[in-house]
């Protein structure tokens, strides 16, 4: 069986993460936000990583930044559209490859960089985005450490509502590896149900290696708890980094 041409958040779960999953990009936003105060003081650029539905991109634009989100996956891009209209761009972004504009800050919520293959692919992404920083730039995105796997191992997990469902099956088939295995659930216009089923391999790091990773590219680099007051989970780690001028 082939493999679908776009593996993460294809229609029905990015449809049902928009709807469903608005929480963590609320509780992160205002810690974001104030970092940024001196990016949006100068009218600088914001990249955002993992734009996904652009719930964050949202926030971003309401505070007045110039925001370019970005996303791997299509569906989520579409969405975005609609949800941040008041967006500079928005555009496919696949790390570690693609091109990265040079900008005034970088921010990112949802680990994106979990995504990404292996740990190596990790690094270069975080290098690439390091070497597109001005002075005097901003970085703030999360990523999941290795305490991720161990901290959030629940067989399953179910929600339902009126036009959705989802469940979630979660497994560690090694420390650095936790897979979500996803089952959506979407309402038809003509009241049938119609089912999808994703599964997410993301890889963890020790993120403590990230700030000497950042440093080799200039930047002055702090693994933190949170973006500003909000609560994360555990073995959710935020990098908060800037670029001297």
């Amino acid at each position: 069986m082939s493999l679908p041409s776009d593996p993460y958040y294809r229609d029905d779960l990015a449809l049902v993460h928009h709807r469903g999953f608005a929480f963590h990009a609320e509780a992160c936003a205002p810690g974001i936000l104030a970092m940024l105060e001196p990016i949006g003081q100068r009218d600088g650029v914001v990249l955002e990583i993992g734009c996904g539905s652009g719930l964050l991109t949202e926030e971003l634009v309401r505070a007045g930044h110039r925001v370019v989100a970005s996303d791997a996956s299509p569906a989520m891009l579409r969405l975005a559209r609609i949800t941040a209209p008041g967006a500079q761009e928005i555009v496919r972004l696949t790390l570690p490859d693609d091109a990265v504009p040079m900008v005034d800050a970088i921010v990112g919520v949802g680990h994106a960089l979990n995504y990404l293959p292996d740990a190596g692919a990790i690094d270069r992404a975080l290098l690439l985005l390091a070497r597109s920083l001005l002075p005097g730039g901003v970085m703030a995105i999360d990523i999941c450490d290795l305490e991720w796997g161990t901290a959030h191992t629940q067989q399953n997990l179910g929600r339902v509502e009126d036009d959705w469902a989802i469940i979630s099956r979660f497994s560690l088939p090694s420390p650095d590896r936790y897979v979500r295995d996803m089952t959506t659930f979407t309402r038809n216009e003509d009241g049938t149900w119609r089912r999808d089923d994703e599964r997410h391999d993301n890889i963890l790091i020790d993120t403590s290696t990230i700030p000497a990773v950042l440093a080799s590219e200039g930047l002055q680099v702090e693994m933190q708890s949170s973006f500003g007051s909000e609560e994360l989970p555990a073995g959710l780690r935020t990098i908060i980094g800037h670029r001297p001028t």
